[in-house]
């Protein structure tokens, strides 16, 4: 489209909610914050044909009409040029695809590639989005695997399905399921390790460690699929935070590290005999929201080390599956629609009694009438124990951070919903 023309946009749905600004900084990033400050200003951004602010958000279906011309941003570039890939980079491309639709590729990583460059990785995920940028913009990384690890990795087509993606990741609704082979066998087969992880000194951020004193918070929750007498144990994993390395400190705290994962288990953590020395750790499978309804789930099969691995140990892999999921955990996009539910809930009873005291006997609005109710904003309940806790349990003061907790503690059972106890004469 010439730039002596204006223009004019339909806005998509990826971009429904968008801010006006930030629309232009997808589609249009050689044009400075500035000039589109300017050209709102002076009513030459139209939206449905009205002024714009560039603060104002964007709905699915508008029509967008923008100035001829505009002055790049200092420093900046125009959107980022496909890179030329070669026929190899192209098949490498193409042979990790499990499944891809308008918003999302779901690749299968091999280990070995790592998910972005660094200093003297040219070989890598990222660098390969461009197969995948032939029609529409460049697909984006929404979360990472560890250069040795294996499995689902999930791209977003467009900068408004990344929007979309990375809240379920950052929100913990997406649930993500490892497969590992770790040497030993865990004491108890189904647990959660509660440790806190921090960049261990020294390391330039390469590597973590426990720390109880300054780490952040970390929690893992394992069950033991099978096990090769005391020698290994085949777990899946599920990762209830997203630290860096998470599931290989976690595993190795214990004293199972992940085998083949000499930076955290050391020489323990390879096995004797034919067993690859390559790490065991495999994202075997990714739930997640999708934009258009209904959920993706995506399990990608096993690298050929891991199978093989499975099988000199014993292992069947039909029976990763056959087993019964695990409760799942609370997220916060769960706390919040409940807490939500509830203040809800508390608003309508308490219009339930301002109404309930205006219909007493002496009439609406009778002062008799108000004093015979309970005084307006207090609700009759008094809080008990934990809702849907124990019998007799006492609510934690709000904001308390709990102690130490035991490392492999077994998982806790789903709560009965028994009725809180009530508390004693003060």
């Amino acid at each position: 489209m010439s730039s002596d023309n204006v223009r004019q946009f339909t806005v998509g749905t990826d971009d429904d909610g968008v801010r006006l600004d930030r629309w232009f900084k997808r589609h249009l990033p050689q044009i400075g914050f500035a000039t589109v400050s300017r050209w709102a200003r002076t009513g030459q951004i139209r939206v449905n044909g009205k002024r714009a602010d560039v603060a104002d958000r964007l709905e699915a279906g508008q029509l967008l009409r923008v100035p001829p011309g505009g002055e790049a941003k200092p420093g900046g570039s125009a959107l980022r040029p496909s890179r030329e890939l070669s026929e190899e980079e192209l098949e490498l491309a193409d042979s990790m695809v499990l499944t891809q639709d308008r918003a999302a590729i779901v690749l299968n990583k091999p280990p070995g590639l790592a998910t972005q460059g660094g200093s003297g990785t040219t070989k890598h995920v990222d660098g390969l989005l461009d197969a995948f940028a032939l029609e529409g913009p460049r697909p984006r990384l929404v979360h990472r695997l560890d250069k040795d690890t294996s499995g689902v990795l999930l791209i977003a087509r467009t900068p408004g399905s990344a929007a979309f993606f990375s809240k379920r990741f950052s929100g913990r609704s997406a649930r993500k399921i490892y497969w590992a082979l770790v040497v030993g066998v865990p004491s108890i087969d189904d647990g959660i390790i509660e440790l806190p992880i921090a960049k261990q000194p020294g390391t330039g951020g390469e590597k973590m460690h426990v720390d109880e004193a300054a780490g952040q918070s970390a929690r893992t929750r394992y069950r033991v699929l099978d096990r090769a007498g005391n020698r290994a144990a085949w777990v899946e994993l599920h990762p209830l935070t997203g630290r860096t390395h998470q599931l290989r400190v976690h595993m190795a705290a214990i004293g199972h590290p992940i085998v083949g994962d000499g930076k955290y288990g050391g020489q323990e953590a390879f096995l004797s005999g034919s067993i690859s020395r390559k790490m065991h750790l495999h994202a075997r499978r990714l739930i997640i929201d999708h934009p258009d309804g209904a959920p993706l789930d995506v399990t990608a099969p096993l690298p050929e080390h891991f199978a093989m691995g499975l099988e000199q140990l014993g292992f069947n892999e039909a029976d990763g599956a056959e087993l019964p999921e695990p409760p799942a955990q609370d997220t916060r996009e769960d706390k919040k629609r409940l807490a939500k539910a509830h203040a809800k809930q508390v608003r309508k009873e308490r219009r339930g009694e301002r109404r309930s005291r205006g219909d007493g006997p002496a009439g609406p609005g009778s002062r008799s009438g108000a004093r015979s109710g309970r005084p307006a904003g207090k609700t009759s309940a008094k809080p008990g124990g934990k809702l849907g806790g124990k019998p007799g349990s006492k609510p934690a003061p709000r904001g308390a951070k709990s102690g130490t907790k035991p490392v492999g503690k077994p998982a806790p059972r789903k709560p009965t919903g028994g009725p809180a106890a009530p508390r004693g004469k003060r």
